[in-house]
């Protein structure tokens, strides 16, 4: 009797054995053969109650590898650092750029996210022929664009902005926490831990937290008391 590939676990073994890795290089190579320079943009730090969000642009040559590039959130902090370091100096153009908490709460967290972007994309010093973003969504840039869902594992450009991004923002949650060392940011970055959410009950809002994030959390509690 013949067994069900869907119910087969050897099959299934088989099946995610052969499924090759994907090429984050070769998926640039592609883009270059018919638009020249590929830009990467990703963000890091649009989930967080607090802090600034970030986004990185990358340019990187043809032929430039970079071992180890990945989503940065699959990478273990060490290793992000370390590519920090290498992805600065392999990179023909890159650029770190952040908007405020003060942005987040006017304009909203995708338009804030945009506007890091937009600043990152035009701090590189480079006309990039097409500019490939992580998500599904396109900020204004004056360029060619393109949105590559799970972008940071499919392309090297973005893979390499997601690492600029995300360690950049990391360094700067442990600047504040040593402004505001009560509320754990070195070990949360802002998220919304229970650590983090008991540190508000105790201590309040600060300056860095986005209060617009808050409002459900208040209205709860609110209704509690």
């Amino acid at each position: 009797m013949a067994r069900s590939p869907s119910k087969d676990p050897e099959f299934e073994q088989l099946t995610l054995m052969d499924e090759p890795e994907p090429d984050l290089y070769g998926f640039d190579s592609n883009i270059r053969k018919e638009y020249g320079v590929v830009c990467g943009i990703d963000e890091a730090g649009r989930g967080p109650l607090a802090g600034d969000v970030f986004a990185a642009a990358v340019i990187l040559d043809e032929g430039t590898v970079i071992e180890g590039i990945n989503d940065s959130k699959k990478l273990t902090e060490k290793k992000r650092e370390l590519l920090f370091d290498e992805i600065c100096s392999k990179a023909r153009a890159y650029c770190i750029a952040r908007a405020s908490v003060e942005e987040i709460e006017t304009l909203n967290i995708l338009q804030a996210d945009f506007r890091a972007m937009e600043r990152a994309y035009n701090g590189l010093g480079m006309p990039a022929g097409i500019v490939l973003v992580d998500g599904n969504q396109l900020p204004e840039i004056n360029a060619e664009m393109r949105y590559v869902i799970k972008g940071d594992a499919r392309s090297a450009s973005i893979a390499a902005a997601s690492i600029l991004a995300k360690v950049a923002r990391d360094r700067y949650m442990k600047q504040m926490a040593e402004i505001y060392p009560q509320y754990g940011f070195d070990k949360h970055k802002g998220y919304g831990t229970k650590a983090h959410y008991a540190a508000v009950e105790q201590y309040g809002l600060c300056e860095i937290h986005r209060k617009s994030f808050f409002k459900k959390f208040f209205e709860k509690k609110a209704a509690h008391e």
